[in-house]
């Protein structure tokens, strides 16, 4: 039998199971219906019910505007599929080609998609967390609590961390008139995601809007009352603050636990793969028959010097999903690199921000539209001579022409396409934090000696 017939026998007859049952996943399903595929199709995920939009959560949930339960994802074709609900995936056995469930059960594959995405990181004294009133968003379960605990009016909230996330829930406290802190270790908020000089103009914005706004500062132990009721915050500088809703806007965990001992290159950076969504083993190779897309999702781009890169944006996730659909039922030749610039945005404070590129691969930034003081501005952003991103505040109409700048690897700084050119328009350092990431260890260690024998294994860390 050729390589063709072994490919039409797989779309008829494959069986194809996605591990991950929100919007990458979804998505990938519909995907391979469209493209043909009218085999067996197997969707594995941890919550209950069906795929959510998860945006709205941090935006339209908390205002009220949207019930949690109204976020579900349309369906853009029936997929057909065999659903496993409520039971998260806890090992991926390679050998066999089964996923293995939490409780034991095995589901067989001919290809596998990981689209496990991330978890909200929770603050990390657990009796702590478990207080009422301290909060994360990231599921349903968690935007339907918070927007009960804000509708309650409390005295005041306590936001920790103040990157995107953090920030837009501090926007929907001052919109409901709800006295907010914001804690930030970084010197501004959003300084992780968009540097010093966004920062600075993201800082003017909250504390122009009544927040409280805290930076340079950590949360080191949050206080209950005997009833288990949080009253209370510490901060390392000595000082408190009293609250009654805290919520922890932390980042994310990406779902990678589950993969230990798979053999793939897996981590708390994610799962590495190639343009094609292909995933990588530990020892660099791409594997065949199991894909990734997502949140989970270690990309390289090729517009970023090929650099592996995690994106948690909502179109990266359908975009990936689509391409890793199309490269599993199809043939080597017809398979398809995902080569996206990225896509962002946020509303906080009355103004829509969106961005294109990747701000964190920059070593300049200069404003070439629009004014800062009004916050209606574009910023371009440049590394080692060319453009490689733009932030707009509420300018998005010109998001189209920067990713044109980026894609065609123009000369930073850029030309103002437009009269409103800032008088200053001179480049700045980007200045972003420098990396307070915890120590993770080695990850492998490499073994053998001959170049057939060689190969790595995973290691474990070592916790002092």
């Amino acid at each position: 039998m050729t390589s063709a017939d072994n490919l039409r026998a797989f779309r008829r007859d494959g069986r194809i199971v996605i591990v991950g049952a929100s919007l990458a996943g979804l998505r990938a399903a519909e995907s391979l219906r469209d493209e043909g595929f009218t085999g067996s199709l197997t969707m594995i995920g941890d919550e209950l019910g069906e795929p959510y939009d998860r945006p709205p959560l941090s935006k339209q949930v908390l205002t009220g505007w949207v019930p949690a339960g109204g976020t579900t994802l349309p369906r853009r074709r029936d997929i057909d599929a065999e659903w496993l609900l409520g039971v998260p995936a806890s090992g991926l056995d390679l050998a066999t080609d089964h996923v293995r469930l939490a409780d034991g059960c095995e589901v067989p594959f001919d290809r596998v998609l990981i689209a496990t995405g991330v978890r909200a990181r929770p603050w990390f004294v657990p009796s702590e967390a478990e207080l009422d009133g301290v909060f994360v968003v990231r599921t349903r379960e968690h935007a339907e609590g918070l927007q009960r605990a804000l509708a309650a009016g409390p005295s005041r909230v306590l936001v920790i961390g103040a990157g995107f996330t953090g920030s837009e829930i501090a926007s929907i406290c001052r919109e409901r008139n709800i006295p907010v802190t914001v804690a930030e270790l970084a010197p501004y908020p959003l300084v992780g995601a968009l540097g010093a000089m966004i920062g600075e103009v993201a800082a003017e914005m909250q504390r122009a809007h009544g927040v409280d706004l805290r930076c340079g500062v950590k949360v080191t132990r949050l206080e209950g009352d005997a009833q288990g009721r949080l009253r209370r915050a510490h901060f390392d500088d000595g000082s408190t603050v009293d609250a009654d809703v805290a919520v922890v806007a932390l980042g994310g965990i990406r779902n990678t636990e589950w993969l230990q001992g798979s053999g793939l290159a897996a981590g708390v950076w994610g799962v590495a793969c190639d343009t094609g969504c292909r995933a990588m083993d530990l020892n660099g190779l791409i594997t065949d028959d199991v894909f990734v897309a997502g949140d989970v999702a270690r990309c390289p781009n090729p517009v970023y010097e090929y650099r592996l890169i995690s994106l948690e944006h909502w179109a990266n996730a359908v975009e990936q999903a689509e391409i890793a659909a199309h490269n599993m039922v199809n043939g080597q030749a017809e398979r398809w690199p995902h080569l996206s610039i990225p896509r962002f945005w946020s509303i906080q404070f009355g103004v829509n921000i969106k961005s294109v590129g990747v701000p964190t691969f920059a070593d300049e930034v200069v404003v070439t539209q629009g004014s800062v003081t009004d916050h209606r501005f574009v910023a371009a952003y440049g590394y080692q001579g060319r453009v490689t991103a733009a932030v707009t505040f509420n300018n998005a109409k010109w998001l189209d022409h920067y990713r044109r700048l980026i894609e065609t690897a123009a000369p930073f700084p850029p030309p103002c396409p437009t009269p409103d050119q800032p008088l200053d328009t001179k480049p700045v350092p980007v200045d972003f934090p420098g990396p307070t990431l915890l120590a993770q260890g080695a990850t492998v260690v490499v073994t053998g000696h001959d170049p057939g024998e060689r190969r790595v294994t995973a290691a474990h860390q070592h916790h002092r």
